[in-house]
């Protein structure tokens, strides 16, 4: 019986041998065909969805149907925190040159360094031109082509695309001078207009007026338009050192790109901004109208009184209460301003007092540390612990509450910054303004959608998650990008030109091209001991970034080397599909490449490497068959070792008779041995 079963068992080890060499076989013929390799630009460092968020969708989808002007919709970058500031990207010229603005609503002009600035800083990526000292250069990665580890250090050759740092008006076709008339500042030569800026921080920006098309990049409806901009010939202070080129003004004036746009009638007279809470970079904007969403609160904004974009705060509720104030603490000179532009709030002496001991009042278990910077007597606690979305449990809520009794609701993280060099510590983000102007800046409005309705003279406040609006909002008809992959079947490398954001719409990836799975490395060095847990949160963000189910991003690979890691990921279709949707892939892929992929600071510093998009494995016809047949021998072989093996105990059963406890035996005579 023995024999038997081992026979049996030996014959199916055999079987499914031979089964698992087949199927390998099809897979390796199936796999012959190679991946889609395609070049990504370098990185630099860098809740769940609210509810409205869909709502808000549908209305601008509404309002793009119902024949109202298009919107420029962009995406913002950089942290408020360590940055001080959000940036967004325009292109000027043709071709366009790419160039990093702050987003300011307290500036009422765009400028960008010139090439002829004689002093001007040396801002985002740029490096050194060993041909010509005084000149500096940025140059864009576009292809890893080698990776080579010597010892401790990493080479890496990259293709890059190099642009000057400073806007080229004799590369620009299209580029015109502000010739000098009765309405604006002159140059010494009376011929160009100029212009000159100066800030409260001492920092200033001049030089002179040109004209060219403005473009807002792939993801705008907005077609390129002709626009007024400063050419910056001098720099000082803080907008000498900032790691962006130069300011994009949305204040009221008429040399505000909002101010153009509208009186071109190509936009309504209204944008949004929308900030990431705390730890998330970037977030969203669109230039011109939008339905507001029901749940938005408005208050009146006075354009007569100031040249800033004022709200008429009446008090403020902390914890419930009043703050016990005179009538008119938040109504100084030019209202409650916002600023786009600061980074922090401000209120006059005594309202921050009383916010102040408020706050201190209802956490007064938490103990108080110095600041990060010993040059500021910063208000900070210890104690709270590092996850944000336990903050409205410890620090109370606040509400501003306005002329018209409408109330916007203010969590944790819009009054509080993360102490950059303790963990789990918390610093005050409001401060006293030695002016009785209370000025609120961008830490106020995390996740925060404020909409400047200009044409109804209102501001109106929406809590949500900007990041999952960036995501999920989305405008019809917006022209796609150039493409990545050439339209033939040749699924070699290429190389993107240069992107302009004017292209005519056409796919990334050509339609005959299904996409299987999407690779890609990050570089990522961390002083965090805890690896595992770091990775684990890292796949969710990345799958809310690339706008994937959790389920579709897996960690495939980490290598390390002392405190450096690269970590591939994978991005897999969606269960029950086999392949992932061009739309979806080439949105990912645009992610990737534009380097979108925004994580908070914390994780410390990464670079997104290289990413391959595999092909969907189709099986041939005859390799559909083949492996219909192996299921059904596999199927019939299970069931028939199962019927012999049944039967065999069966008849093992039958075969041995046992008798009954307490049964006689009958006495049995042993045979006598043969001597």
């Amino acid at each position: 019986m023995a024999g038997t079963w081992l026979h049996l068992t030996s014959s199916f080890l055999i079987v499914c041998y031979v089964i698992g060499f087949l199927i390998s076989t099809v897979v390796a013929e199936n796999h012959q065909r190679p991946p889609t390799v395609l070049p990504l630009s370098l990185s630099s460092r860098n809740h769940s969805l609210h509810r409205h968020v869909d709502n808000l969708r549908r209305r601008l989808f509404q309002s793009k149907l119902s024949g109202s002007t298009p919107n420029a919709r962009l995406r913002l970058y950089d942290d408020l925190l360590s940055n001080g500031y959000h940036t967004a990207r325009l292109w000027i010229g043709s071709p366009p040159q790419e160039f990093a603005l702050i987003v300011d609503t307290g500036s009422t002009v765009t400028y960008v360094p010139c090439s002829s600035c004689s002093h001007c800083g040396n801002h985002q990526v740029r490096f050194r031109d060993p041909s010509s000292p005084a000149r500096t250069v940025r140059l864009t990665p576009l292809l890893i082509l080698e990776i080579k580890r010597t010892g401790s250090s990493l080479r890496i050759l990259f293709l890059v695309r190099i642009q000057d740092s400073r806007f080229q008006p004799e590369m620009s076709s299209t580029y015109q001078p502000v010739k000098c008339n009765p309405s604006c500042n002159c140059d010494d030569e009376q011929k160009q207009c100029t212009y000159h800026r100066r800030y409260a921080e001492m920092s200033s920006s001049s030089g002179v007026l040109g004209e060219d098309l403005v473009s807002f990049g792939n993801e705008s409806e907005l077609m390129p338009q002709r626009a007024v901009f400063g050419c910056e010939n001098v720099e000082t202070g803080d907008l000498y050192n900032q790691r962006a080129d130069g300011i994009m003004g949305l204040g009221r004036g008429r040399l505000s790109i909002m101010d153009q746009l509208v009186d071109k009638g190509v936009i309504g007279d209204s944008f949004s901004l929308c900030y990431g809470g705390m730890d998330v970079d970037g977030g969203a904007m669109v230039l011109g109208k939008i339905a507001p969403p029901p749940d938005m609160v408005f208050s009146h904004s006075d354009p007569f009184r100031s040249p800033y974009y004022n709200i008429e705060m009446k008090e403020i509720h902390v914890g419930g209460k009043r703050l016990e104030l005179p009538d008119g603490a938040f109504d100084g000179r030019h209202g409650t301003v916002l600023d786009s532009g600061t980074t922090y709030a401000y209120f006059r002496r005594d309202a921050f007092a009383a916010f102040r001991d408020a706050i201190l009042s209802a956490v007064h278990f938490l103990k108080r540390i110095p600041g990060p910077d010993p040059n500021y007597n910063d208000i900070c606690f210890t104690g709270a612990g590092r996850d944000v979305s336990r903050l409205p449990k410890i620090f109370p809520q606040v509400e501003m509450v306005f002329n018209n009794g409408k109330k916007l609701l203010l969590s944790p993280e819009n009054y509080l910054f993360r102490h950059s060099k303790a963990s789990g510590a918390y610093c005050l983000g409001i401060f006293p303004n030695s002016e009785s102007t209370t000025l609120l800046g961008g830490i106020v409005f995390r996740n925060t959608l404020v909409t400047y309705d200009r044409s109804n003279d209102r501001i109106g406040f929406l809590n949500t998650n900007c990041s999952e609006l960036w995501r999920r909002v989305q405008f019809s008809g917006a022209p796609a990008p150039t493409p990545l992959v050439s339209p033939s079947k040749d699924t070699k490398m290429e190389i993107p030109s240069v992107l302009s954001p004017s292209g005519s719409p056409s796919n990334v990836l050509p339609g005959s091209f299904h996409v299987g799975f999407i690779t890609f490395d990050m570089s990522i060095s961390t002083t965090d001991s805890n690896l595992k847990s770091i990775l684990k949160e890292l796949t969710e963000l990345i799958s809310e970034e690339l706008e994937v189910d959790n389920s579709q991003a897996r960690l495939l690979n980490v290598t390390s080397q002392e405190k450096d890691y690269l970590v591939r990921w994978g991005i897999f279709p969606a269960e029950p599909a086999n392949y992932i949707s061009n739309t979806i892939a080439r949105s990912i892929i645009l992610r990737l490449r534009d380097h979108r992929i925004q994580l908070p600071e914390r994780f410390g510093n990464f670079k997104l490497m290289e990413w391959n998009a595999e092909p969907q494995r189709k099986l041939t016809s005859w390799q559909h068959r083949f492996l219909i047949m192996l299921v059904g021998s596999v199927t019939t072989l299970i069931l028939s070792l199962s019927a012999i093996g049944i039967w065999l105990v069966h008849r093992q059963r039958q075969q041995t008779a046992y008798e009954p406890v307490g049964a006689s035996i009958p006495e049995r005579y042993l045979q006598p041995l043969q001597s």
